[in-house]
């Protein structure tokens, strides 16, 4: 009976309750010259329920890049929360091929796993949470 009460709030439950966890700025995985971004992800101008995420800060070996020239543009789109409490259904966008893959992202803790896939194949990062 309990397991039958627990599905059924489960049920109740809308799924953008789990949205929430991915909101913040997460820190990217350094590339091979050691540079990474800062990605400020919170729920989309244009759509509250999804989930959309842009580029906040960049940083070089040396430190912070004032200079990059992605500052400000849109990397993860349009990403729908799960009730498993992942998400996807977006987009992702790699600044560095200049091209847009569906993704996929999940929450474990500070750690987002985030996925770009083609097909069946899918390549990723894992991001850190910094705010």
């Amino acid at each position: 009976m309990k397991k039958i009460m627990l599905i059924a709030i489960g049920l109740l439950v809308p799924v953008s309750a789990f949205a929430g966890d991915a909101d913040g700025v997460w820190r990217t995985e350094s590339d091979k010259k050691g540079g990474y971004l800062y990605v400020k992800i919170e729920p989309c101008a244009s759509n509250k329920a999804l989930t959309c995420g842009m580029i906040s800060e960049a940083f070089n070996a040396s430190g912070k890049d004032p200079a990059y020239p992605n500052l400000g543009k849109p990397i993860v789109m349009g990403m729908e929360a799960e009730a498993s409490g992942g998400y996807s259904g977006g987009t992702i966008w790699d600044p560095e091929s200049n091209k847009t893959y569906k993704s996929k992202m999940t929450i474990n803790g500070n750690t987002m796993t985030i996925k770009g896939c083609i097909g069946p194949i899918c390549s990723g990062q894992k991001w850190t949470k910094i705010k």
